[in-house]
């Protein structure tokens, strides 16, 4: 094995049942609601939660304002700057249900979308269509807050994902004149903006278009956005003064000030996550891409510092990170509230992005620990259990009164909505869970390295095949079977998760062996024509506490079991659920409930005491009495599914 071109992936097929039914509801519900949706189907079924944060909406326009763009009806343009993006990542979600799903009538609808798409785009390769129905004079005027390029940026990485699935080359050729409209416009060379946009996307787009064309033009012009942000603190303000001053497309976005954007002062120099979650994660995720194709050592420097704060100081227990609804925002470190915490599902996509980013830089088991819990918990409890239903933010503590009671909290619902006015999320989501089958194995040289417990049967361009077995994550025991047809020696990488570093066994063939952990991974030569791994991970139930700079969480824990981290909900437990406390050593009783939640682990303890409700005077100088109580625990993704009620995730313990 001489390169990691020679072995990569030629086949996946994922065996997870777990897994499996998630790709079944993409392929059979999410992707087909979201069809009707961007099409304004009123047959389709709409349930909103009136106060969702993203504005509940039960109509988008998406592919009307495309029509509208393309000349095909007459009409105005409706909806947010960014809404052709509902269109391209739904395209890109159809691209990767078609790899594992083939469909004529999937295909045929992508298909339509994509020359829809091409009739929009103007000659020059420009598209956006809120600026070619109302405002041509002003693109590229207002790059602060247009979108535009990151709205190109959607397509893009919607395209290359389309032609490398199906082979549809018009769709690769919009990308291209897209990205060849954009190098006509930036940098450095006369007559070109010296600018950035306000909201980050095109950087990894670019990058993906480079590795789909090998045209170091769309590589160049990806670097040139990674590098140029921060050095001109005055871009977005006279491009404003230039536009109109009283011309905002977002009121007050004008005045947040460049930190906000990410763009205070260059990634060189930046130290840790400022502003707007998504907006950062997106960058990080071009940068280190960037980084790692151009071998740019002080870009990749850059991307480890801001990986390290985010992970280390700044992320929530379930993966979770943007802890504050004024500006969907990173606020500082160990600043990590429950009741108020955003953690938007893009931010927790964006996760998934970046951490694939820093894996294919360097194998280290960290980057598969944030993958795997943003899959089985940050970003999945994004979704709902039928596919329909989606959470644009994702609290780690939730209370119906106090979202409809108290204006701080109101962003925090307790329900999921169908569809939302920025509808940026639902096909955010659904993305990332039909393309799982991209962040399971990482290879490079004489390596490969399986970093996520999905059951699949996988086979790689230079003839050697991989099955793994499992019940992941309700059970910790794996199995890999690899053949090797080829003969030619190599080494077979597994991670070992962080909350099994310390509880693990591994058996080849049938015989214990201890290899060494590096980095979070034990490697396994491979020389044999068939050999057998086994894997036995610690699934004990784990109470997790948090640094006690945290002060939200002092004096409190989470509850953890495998990958999965638990919460009480009032569905289970009656409320209100802060009059609990669990006793200082619970003892924690697993059990799989194959009929709740579509089938879910639950952790139950009769360790734990309630408090005797008290009187109606409103204080005491008496002690609270207590009375033994059980405690029902279910899987934080799956929250919400039920009744409507509280939840928590941190509880009370008696220490």
């Amino acid at each position: 094995m001489d390169t990691k071109q020679s072995t990569q992936i030629n086949k996946l097929k994922i065996t997870s049942p777990f897994w499996k039914r998630y790709r079944k509801l993409m392929a059979d519900d999410s992707i087909p609601f979201q069809w009707d949706m961007i099409n304004d189907n009123n047959d389709v079924e709409v349930e909103n939660d009136p106060f969702a944060a993203g504005g509940a909406a039960d109509k988008s326009h998406a592919i009307a304002n495309l029509k509208i763009a393309a000349g095909r009806i007459k009409g105005d343009f409706f909806g947010m700057d960014f809404q052709d993006t509902d269109v391209y990542k739904w395209l890109e979600s159809a691209a990767y249900v078609l790899n594992y799903a083939p469909s004529d009538k999937l295909r045929k609808e992508a298909d339509s979308v994509v020359d829809l798409i091409a009739d929009a785009q103007e000659d020059d390769g420009y598209l956006s269509t809120m600026f070619q129905i109302e405002m041509p004079e002003r693109k590229f005027k207002r790059l602060q807050q247009s979108h535009e390029l990151y709205s190109m940026g959607h397509y893009i990485e919607a395209g290359v994902a389309y032609y490398t699935i199906t082979g549809n080359q018009k769709a690769l050729n919009i990308a291209k004149k897209m990205a060849d409209c954009i190098d006509s416009h930036f940098g450095t060379g006369e007559g070109k903006i010296l600018g950035i946009p306000g909201h980050p996307e095109i950087e990894n787009a670019l990058s993906r278009l480079y590795e789909a064309t090998h045209e170091q033009k769309y590589l160049d012009l990806a670097k040139y956005f990674i590098t140029q942000r921060g050095k001109d603190p005055e871009f977005f303000n006279k491009q404003n003064k230039a536009d109109g001053a009283d011309r905002n497309f977002f009121p007050g976005l004008d005045t947040i000030g460049n930190a906000y954007y990410f763009a205070d002062k260059p990634v060189t120099e930046q130290t840790e996550p400022h502003g707007h979650a998504v907006r950062v994660l997106y960058f990080c995720t071009g940068l280190a891409h960037v980084a790692r194709l151009t071998h740019d050592k002080e870009l990749m420097d850059s991307a480890n510092r801001l990986w390290k704060d985010i992970v280390k100081k700044q992320m929530y227990v379930t993966g979770n990170v943007g802890q504050t609804t004024t500006g969907e925002a990173f606020t500082y470190d160990y600043d990590l509230p429950n009741d108020t915490d955003y953690g938007e599902t893009c931010a927790s996509v964006a996760m998934v992005f970046f951490a694939k980013q820093m894996m294919a830089t360097r194998m280290s088991g960290q980057y598969g620990d944030i993958i795997e819990k943003e899959l089985f918990n940050g970003a999945l409890s994004g979704i709902a259990l039928d596919g329909k239903h989606y959470f644009y933010v994702n609290p780690l503590e939730a209370d119906p009164k106090a979202s409809h009671g108290n204006a701080g909290k109101s962003h925090i619902n307790t329900r999921r909505s169908s569809w939302f006015a920025c509808a940026c999320c639902p096909s955010n989501i659904t993305r990332l869970l039909a393309s799982i089958d991209k962040y399971m194995y990482e290879v490079n040289d004489d390596v490969i390295l399986s970093h996520q417990f999905i059951a699949n049967d996988t086979t790689f361009k230079n003839g050697v095949e991989v099955n793994q077995e499992s019940n992941f994550p309700w059970s910790g025991d794996i199995k890999f079977t690899i053949t090797n047809q080829n003969k030619e020696d190599f080494k077979f990488g597994i991670r070992i998760p962080s909350w099994s570093r310390n509880k693990y066994d591994v058996k080849v063939n049938g015989e214990s062996v201890d290899p060494e952990l590096q980095d979070g991974i034990i490697y396994i030569p491979v020389s044999d024509s068939e050999m057998t791994i086994t894997l036995s991970l610690d699934m004990e139930t784990k109470l997790v506490r948090a640094n006690t700079k945290v002060k939200d969480d002092m004096n409190k824990v989470a509850i953890q079991r495998g990958p999965v981290v638990y919460c009480a909900e009032e569905a289970d437990n009656k409320a209100p659920l802060w009059d609990y406390r669990l006793d200082d050593k619970p003892q924690m009783n697993y059990k799989y409930e194959k009929s709740l939640l579509d089938g879910v682990g639950v952790i139950e303890t009769s360790d734990a005491k309630m408090a005797q409700e008290d009187g109606d005077e409103l204080y005491y100088t008496d002690d609270i009495s207590w009375k033994p109580a059980k405690m029902t625990f279910i899987p934080y993704y799956a929250w919400a599914n039920r009744s409507e009620g509280q939840m928590r995730v941190w509880q009370d313990i008696n220490r």
